[in-house]
């Protein structure tokens, strides 16, 4: 029981050293994020016709 105290107590230790980001930054990154999924999804989505129009003249 004293091990599980223990590590509750360093785990709260621990999370008050914790730097969080602020909103403006959760909100920037997610912007990044959301923008680099979407170039990717087109870029994928290019590449995949390109192939299809090529297997098809291909056969």
């Amino acid at each position: 029981m004293r091990r599980i105290i223990q590590f509750f107590k360093e785990s709260y230790s621990e999370l008050k050293k914790v730097v969080w980001p602020s909103r403006d930054e959760v909100a920037s990154s997610t912007r990044v994020v959301i923008i680099s999924v979407v170039l990717v999804a087109i870029a994928l989505g290019i590449v995949d016709f390109v192939l299809i129009t090529a297997v098809d003249l291909i056969f």
